[in-house]
């Protein structure tokens, strides 16, 4: 595995392993042309279902990565680690006490070269992300200025705008892209046609697709060429 390999990615499945998928949706997902499918979930994500859905996925060829979101979800044989910290969390436990306490459990067995931070910032507060982390609600200034901290102070690899559910705002999703001097800029949230994929695609480096895949998987589908026609911000 190429370590940048997630430099390349455009577009980009997310899979809940809470809910349910069945072979021939997975199958459709797997080979839709993405760049890679992202494992992770702000609720009920187990060992149990993860490893299974992960062992469904690596039927395919498609790159594999999971978002660790707790200790009783981290499952080896992924081909990469992300590693959430909620950067506008109301709790340090969400920034880095959840962090400290999986080093702590699995140091020694962490696939460090395989395992990147990403600095979520998240976006809409009626999410279940924003409740279970007590996400602060941001001006737009705000979330650029954390954008800049995260990339520039903290060097995080992946900056992540999470509007979970909501479509965002592109306007700010393309000024946070523009000033990123070191990092990658991830967005998701409420992606559900080819002409949102679009809009998102050149306001973002890496557009995330989840929700779309259980309500509307041929909308879900069309949004990997939609995104990979489309050039990415500079």
């Amino acid at each position: 595995m190429e370590e940048v390999q997630y430099r390349q990615w455009r577009h980009v499945f997310k899979l809940d392993p809470d809910r349910e998928i069945d072979d021939q949706t997975l199958d459709a997902v797997c080979m839709s042309g993405t760049d890679a499918i992202i494992v992770g979930g702000s609720s009920g994500v187990t060992f149990d279902n993860t490893v299974d859905l992960m062992a469904r996925i690596r039927r395919y060829e498609v790159p594999c990565a999971l978002e660790t979101t707790s200790i009783e979800a981290a499952v080896p044989g992924f081909d990469l680690y992300f590693i959430p910290m909620v950067l506008n969390s109301g709790s340090k436990e969400w920034l880095i006490d959840r962090q400290v306490e999986a080093v702590q459990a699995f140091g020694s067995f962490i696939p460090w070269q395989d395992t990147c931070a990403e600095g979520y910032i998240i976006l809409n507060p009626a999410s279940t992300a924003a409740r279970v982390t007590d996400a602060k609600p941001l001006t737009d200034e705000e979330t650029l200025a954390y954008v800049r901290v995260a990339d520039r102070l903290m060097r995080m690899p992946i900056v992540y705008l999470e509007y979970s559910g909501q479509y965002g705002d592109m306007t700010l999703v393309r000024r946070a892209a523009e000033m990123m001097a070191n990092g990658r800029l991830f967005y998701g949230g409420g992606i559900d046609s080819a002409a949102k994929a679009t809009e998102a695609a050149e306001a973002a480096h890496t557009v995330v697709v989840g929700n779309c895949i259980y309500s509307n998987l041929a909308a879900a589908v069309a949004t990997v060429q939609a995104v990979k026609q489309t050039s990415a911000p500079s």
